[in-house]
Parts: C-alpha cells; structure tokens; sequence
C-alpha cells in the first residue's frame, strides 16, 4: 500500500469530518483520488472509519506537498461550502507540509480563478 497515498487519503477524511459533516461530494471525491492513485476502496473505508493521527510529512517531495496542499483546497471547496474548522485545519495541515499558513487563504482566495502551475508557482515562495 502506498504510504503517500495513505497518509492523503487520511487528511482529506478528516478535513472533511472538520466540519462536523461528512458531504457526500467530499466523500465521492475522496473515494475518486483514491481510485486514480490506485488506492483500494476497503483502505478508504477503513481510514473512514478509524483515521490514523496525521504525522510529519516533512519526508515528502515539494510536488508530493503541493498535491496534498492543492487536494485540501479542492475538498474544501468540494460541497460549496467553506467552514472556518475547514480553514484552521488547512492551515494546520500547510504548516506540517511546511508551507506559511497564509498560503491557504490565498488559495481560498484565488481558487478557481488562478491555473494549478500559478498556485504550484505562487506556494514555492511560501515554504519555510
């Protein structure tokens, strides 16, 4: 099982449950990266069940944390609504990525505005 995959697959599970309800947009998008990054559906709804504690990920590569970084966002934006629980744990999430935590109020600023290059572009000047 890949463990880069997983580790993604864990946060988004809980970024969703941040706000205290589990959209089914947010749940069908989880259960589509996981598909395409070849992840099995019973890991998935494993992690749903029992999310593991989110641990350093400071080991990834810049692209394996833009990723995760860019995938927070679009599950955020996933059921059209946007909590501040959301917000706070993005920023979370973006420090342990090593990113400054503004880095996400600029893309929730910019989302859908902006092409993924010019958010990959704009967040290397946001690494600590």
């Amino acid at each position: 099982m890949d463990i880069v995959t997983k580790k993604l697959i864990n946060i988004l599970i809980q970024l969703a449950e941040a706000d205290k309800h589990f959209a089914r947009a947010e749940r069908e998008m989880i259960f589509k990266i996981a598909k395409e990054k070849n992840f099995p559906e019973d890991a998935v709804t494993a992690l749903i069940r029992n999310p593991e504690p989110i641990e350093s990920l400071g080991a990834l590569s810049y692209d394996q944390k833009f990723d995760y970084l860019f995938s927070i966002i679009e599950l955020v934006f996933a059921d059209h609504n946007i909590f501040d629980s959301e917000i706070l744990f993005c920023k979370n999430v973006a420090i342990k990525l090593g990113f400054r935590k503004n880095v996400i109020d600029y893309f929730v600023e910019h989302y859908g505005k902006k092409s993924r290059e010019d958010f990959k572009s704009m967040a290397i000047s946001q690494l600590l």
